[in-house]
């Protein structure tokens, strides 16, 4: 990566936290609701929070859920929005390379993520009985910014392939259903056969699972290193595809 590169990178990445933060009620599901999910379901319960096992498993759960939603809201109608305004085909024509948009877009992102982080992770330390070790939290969020990558490009896909309106939908059903089949909301432990077969396959558990390995260690499955390098590398080529695609009906 070039010097120049690094430096619109940086400079698009500031005016685009820039921007999100102008408008602070965007933020609110982002870096509210998965802290109030704790407060709600995970504090009361005290054979959870007087656990320190289940407790710091319910914090990771609810951390993997805030950057999923994070990404998939910040990808997904981001880009959804930016096709629908002049500004975004502007930007196309700058000598500026699309990577810098790119990149800026994941920094800015993954730094608005951490700031969804910290209040989760300080109200899951002053109420609940989770522990983890310093370097276990370092190792939890790099394993959250390497398993976040099949969302993140997940949420691109959508922002290409629908419309504003069309993409809240898309998202809000996709979140969900990648929450409750990942075991973010119930533990898988809690599942029938059936679908605990099924959630393994999905970007969501494999995410939850292997945060739950840096940070408590145990034993990582092959199913769950395979599935984030298979889903990144998928969701990866459809999102060219489908970047390719929107660029070609648009400036043919």
């Amino acid at each position: 990566m070039t010097v120049s590169l690094v430096r619109l990178t940086a400079v698009h990445a500031k005016y685009s936290i820039i921007e999100t933060l102008r408008i602070p009620i965007a933020l609110i599901g982002t870096v509210v609701f998965p802290t109030l999910a704790l407060l709600f379901f995970v504090v009361p319960q005290q054979a959870v929070a007087g656990n320190p096992e289940f407790a710091t498993q319910a914090i990771i759960s609810m951390s993997v859920f805030s950057v999923m939603v994070g990404s998939l809201f910040s990808f997904g109608l981001g880009i959804a929005e930016n096709r629908e305004k002049a500004w975004d085909p502007y930007l196309r024509t700058l000598p500026a390379p699309g990577i810098a948009r790119v990149l800026a877009h994941i920094f800015s992102t993954g730094a608005l993520a951490i700031l969804a982080l910290l209040p989760l992770l300080v109200v899951g330390a002053i109420l609940t009985a989770a522990e983890a070790s310093p370097l276990r939290i370092v190792l939890g969020l790099l394993a959250i910014a390497v398993s976040s990558l099949p969302f993140m490009l997940l949420g691109i896909c959508i922002g290409y392939a629908f419309p504003t309106k069309a993409a809240i939908a898309v998202v809000q059903v996709t979140f969900f259903a990648l929450a409750f089949g990942g075991g973010l909301f119930l533990p898988p432990v809690m599942f029938p056969d059936w679908l605990n077969t099924v959630s393994q396959f999905l970007p969501s558990r494999q995410a939850r699972d292997f945060v739950i390995w840096a940070v408590q260690g145990g034993e990582l499955t092959p199913l769950t290193v395979l599935g984030i390098v298979g889903w990144t590398a998928v969701l990866l080529a459809l999102a060219l595809l489908l970047f390719r695609r929107d660029e070609g009906r648009r400036f043919r």
